[in-house]
């Protein structure tokens, strides 16, 4: 990712002093305000290398989320812990919140957090049925799959992160995907997170006590138009592009992020 130099911010309080996890966190520009960028369900922070580079000098951290890529697991992960453990990278000179899906649901839990201006969510799956959650719950007792090269890996990260065909299987940015283990190669993700449960995207809109934008690809299978709308007075289609519409094309979301540049 452009613009500024891996680093690792140690161990950050999780709850208190007692429970702490690491983090793999880029950072660069300057502000504020600091535009902090969340990946969405499997994947890394890589996946705003696009937005980053067009963000000019605006200050921006992009965090890969707990049992996530380089970043430590969690004991236990539901949408609080996880908003948790980052909310230490919110900085209270002023935040501008943009997360993807799942990342959108911990801006919202985030909203709150002193220095927090606006939360941009993208592409929130908002309306959960009986069978996908059973289905998240399963996947979530299964433990991860090991491979034996590392472009298998790469494939089950690209495939469960909805990004095949989106990024370069051969390239970098994959590097903190997948981890080699005892046996063979498997995605750093961990499954346990897929255990999060229902979001309740209506609740957090409710008390967020700064303005959210939500927004979704026009062709996004994850969340339609009509479901944005019975939430939000103002919800933003992006023409053309699917559920991973920061990654198809990272100026669509420019726009969005203008008012606070």
């Amino acid at each position: 990712m452009a613009g500024g130099a891996l680093y690792t911010t140690g161990l950050i309080p999780v709850g208190d002093a007692d429970r702490m996890t690491e983090l793999r966190v880029r950072a660069g520009g300057s502000g504020p305000p600091t535009f902090l960028l969340l990946h969405g369900l499997g994947a890394t922070g890589d996946v705003w290398a696009g937005v980053v580079d067009r963000l000019g000098a605006a200050a921006w951290t992009v965090p890969d989320l707990p049992g996530h890529g380089g970043s430590a697991a969690l004991p236990t992960y539901s949408f609080a812990t996880v908003a948790e453990a980052v909310g230490d990278l919110v900085d209270p000179r002023g935040t501008v919140i943009v997360g993807h899906s799942f990342g959108g649901v911990i801006g919202l839990h985030l909203a709150g957090r002193v220095g927090v201006r606006a939360v941009v969510g993208l592409g929130i799956k908002v309306a959960w049925t009986g069978e996908e959650l059973a289905k998240a719950a399963a996947l979530a007792a299964r433990p991860a799959p090991v491979f034996d090269t590392r472009d298998e890996a790469v494939r089950r990260h690209l495939r469960a992160a909805g990004l095949e065909g989106l990024v370069d299987a051969a390239g970098p940015a994959l590097d903190a995907a997948v981890v080699r283990v005892d046996g063979g190669w498997r995605p750093a993700f961990d499954p346990r997170g897929f255990g999060v449960g229902e979001p309740g995207v209506a609740g957090l809109l409710a008390a967020a006590p700064v303005p959210v934008t939500l927004a979704r690809g026009e062709h996004d299978h994850m969340v339609s138009a009509e479901q944005l709308a019975a939430l939000v007075s103002a919800p933003v289609d992006l023409p053309g592009l699917g559920h991973n519409a920061h990654v198809e094309d990272p100026t669509a979301l420019l726009p969005l992020l203008a008012p606070y540049r």
